[in-house]
């Protein structure tokens, strides 16, 4: 069950390590106990909230912030990125800010950047948008039959974020964003081991579906995707005013989870390596504000 992901500063292939990895592989791992058990246990852990919000909960005390300098040993961390270093809980240092000189955003305006440290994936057209024989119901995942229509021919790229990462996600591009519109429902891991086994997850869990409006590509969805003690998706952003690329949008907090960015047909062309690598079954590591994609011609 092992994570592979290629570094895009390296362009090395590594092995991810995964935060809660035996609990993962119990939940979502073959073999026949694991299924017995996962068919038992997990209904309960997705479907009723109060899980997921106790687990955050307890990230938010006080007796949570020693888990912090453990944590950022056993993931290797760098610390010299962080704005403050002193944190009041584990869930406080979970939504650290980051320094701006540590994420410089790319200017070009034709040029979009990347909305969240995370591991990344891209489908140039919905068609391609099959995993292991399994197909992904857009009209499912927006929750919106005019939506789905206007998005059927057009393209997707897929941001995980693992518990090790900076949660807090960004703009890609100027425009205007709509107020968030919530679709409530389980909270199931993100993780690839989870996804492999069932991808519908995407169009399942909790979600919030952001219209933004630009000048350069047309109309974007922005998604954030709940997931497996997630306590919440927060919102920092001001509906229907201006936002500049490289503005915060919000956070989660603690726990994995997963934005999905929407494009109209033929708006937009994603960099050839993030290509070639989702073609090869691997995310791309990558950081906010690099280049993900350009302004079709």
């Amino acid at each position: 069950m092992e994570i592979t992901y290629i570094d895009r500063r390296s362009g090395e292939k590594c092995v991810e390590k995964v935060y809660g990895h035996k609990a993962l592989s119990l939940l979502y791992g073959d073999g026949f106990f694991r299924r017995l058990f996962s068919m038992a246990v997990l209904p309960i852990i997705a479907h009723v909230p109060l899980f997921s919000h106790f687990y955050g909960f307890l990230q938010k005390r006080a007796a949570s912030a020693k888990k912090i300098a453990p944590f950022i040993q056993a993931y290797g961390i760098d610390e010299s990125e962080f704005v403050e270093t002193h944190f009041s809980s584990f869930n406080d240092f979970f939504i650290r800010k980051l320094k701006a000189e540590k994420r410089p955003i790319n200017s070009d305006p034709s040029v979009l950047s990347m909305p969240a440290d995370g591991r990344y994936l891209v489908y140039p057209q919905f068609g391609q948008f099959v995993v292991k024989g399994q197909e992904f119901s857009i009209q499912q995942f927006l929750g919106n039959i005019s939506l789905a229509s206007h998005f059927s021919e057009g393209s997707m790229a897929i941001v995980r974020l693992c518990p090790t990462d900076y949660h807090r996600f960004h703009f890609p591009c100027d425009g205007v964003p709509s107020q968030a519109r919530l679709i409530n429902g389980p909270l199931y891991s993100v993780n690839p081991i989870a996804l492999k086994r069932r991808l519908a997850i995407l169009a399942e869990n909790k979600r919030m579906i952001t219209e933004i409006e630009t000048k350069e590509f047309g109309t974007i969805l922005y998604v954030e995707i709940g997931a497996t003690s997630v306590g919440s998706i927060q919102q920092t952003y001001t509906s229907e005013f201006p936002v500049k690329k490289g503005d915060e949008k919000g956070f989660f907090e603690f726990g994995g989870s997963c934005i999905a960015l929407l494009f109209e047909k033929n708006r937009v062309v994603f960099d050839a390596d993030l290509i070639a690598n989702t073609q090869n079954g691997l995310e791309t590591r990558a950081n906010f504000g690099e280049s993900f994609a350009r302004k079709a011609p």
